[in-house]
């Protein structure tokens, strides 16, 4: 299977079935792969081509693998876990271009450097690290989503950090042979600006799991300003929508919600367009609007039939709660899918995502 293969599995229409995914190629076709896996809640063949691309000499491939990581933790709940990888792929590539520069504004108005901000995702904000998992999330938790000392548990993994890396120059590296090979420029924003609003979007995400709101929205005003483009746009609309149903607004959370699953669906990328449905649903339904049920029904069978499998058990259980004709059906292939799900994913992920109180691993 080619790059342009993988990109549209991972991006495009085209999120069908098609096996063997590779394992090997260029950093690019690696990130690519382990994007698929993760959509097919394969974590741990995932994790395994990302561990490696975390180390990578070039920032912007290591930021991009961690934020990537980060993201399939957080969907099974570790959002502590999560939290240091999304401080880690932001020190890799800083905050130039992300509002001012290198530095961004605390919550008291002091000034906070780039390692300041990538302070709010390493745990150092008071957050006790054997909590990790059990922040509380909505329905469809996790939106942020699109091995390390983070994640020693993992079988087979390094318990070392990576060695830290320089912040990425606004040029690119282009020049590094081992970089990701991509443009100054990449339409589904895999280069530095996108890499930079992957992490903050990812830390806004990871605090609002951990009941951090007002760090939540600062960083998501953060992305915004760092990427505009629509993966971006698309994932904002998840976090952002996401904050506010926290915030008890429901009202407020349809625009962003909305915003998301009109770019994805104008983008025509099935995966953010299943998951779209799925956040905008959850938004109608708490804002009592209509047009809920259609949305989720419908993603409940786009993740099916495209062996989303990441999205399919949460789709799921959303459909269950507004098809009560087939209430049973979903809750009984919800828990179905999870428990594959569970099968691949890492044996610590595992651990946390029985102890979370949003990931319905027990009866019920």
């Amino acid at each position: 299977m080619d790059e342009e293969a993988l990109t549209a599995l991972a991006f495009g229409p085209d999120a069908g079935p098609l096996d063997p995914i590779p394992r090997d190629g260029s950093p690019r076709q690696r990130l690519l792969a382990a994007i698929v896996l993760g959509a097919r809640g394969r974590y741990a063949a995932a994790a395994d081509l990302l561990d490696p691309l975390r180390r990578d000499r070039d920032p912007l491939t290591a930021s991009l693998a961690a934020s990537t990581l980060a993201s399939h933790r957080r969907q099974l709940g570790a959002h502590v876990l999560a939290r240091k990888l999304d401080g880690e792929a932001l020190l890799a590539v800083g905050l130039r271009g992300a509002g001012d520069h290198r530095t961004g504004v605390a919550g008291d108005g002091s000034r906070l450097s780039v390692g300041g901000w990538a302070a709010v995702g390493s745990g150092s904000l008071g957050v006790d690290p054997g909590r990790a998992g059990t922040g509380a999330g909505s329905a469809a938790a996790g939106s942020g989503s699109d091995g390390t000392a983070a994640d020693s548990g993992r079988t087979g993994s390094r318990t070392d950090s990576p060695r830290p890396k320089p912040a990425a120059s606004p040029g690119g590296s282009a020049a590094n042979p081992d970089s990701l090979g991509v443009p100054a420029e990449d339409p589904h924003g895999l280069d530095l600006p996108g890499a930079r609003a992957d992490a903050l979007l990812g830390l806004a995400a990871d605090n609002l799991a951990l009941g951090r709101i007002s760090a939540a929205r600062r960083l998501a005003v953060r992305a915004a300003q760092a990427d505009r483009r629509w993966r971006a746009t698309v994932r904002g609309g998840w976090v952002g929508a996401e904050i506010e149903l926290a915030d008890g607004q429901p009202e407020a959370a349809v625009a962003p919600a909305r915003l998301a699953y009109e770019t994805a669906v104008a983008r025509n990328a099935r995966r953010h367009i299943v998951k779209s449905g799925i956040v905008l649903g959850v938004a109608l339904l708490a804002a009592g609007q209509e047009g809920a049920r259609e949305l989720v029904v419908a993603a409940a069978a786009d993740a099916e039939k495209y062996e989303l499998d990441s999205l399919n058990w949460v789709a799921a259980r959303v459909a269950a709660d507004l098809d009560h004709d087939r209430a049973e059906e979903y809750r009984f292939r919800s828990r179905q899918v999870l428990h594959a799900v569970l099968r691949h994913a890492d044996p610590c992920v595992m651990r946390i995502a029985h102890e979370s109180p949003w990931v319905p691993v027990g009866p019920g």
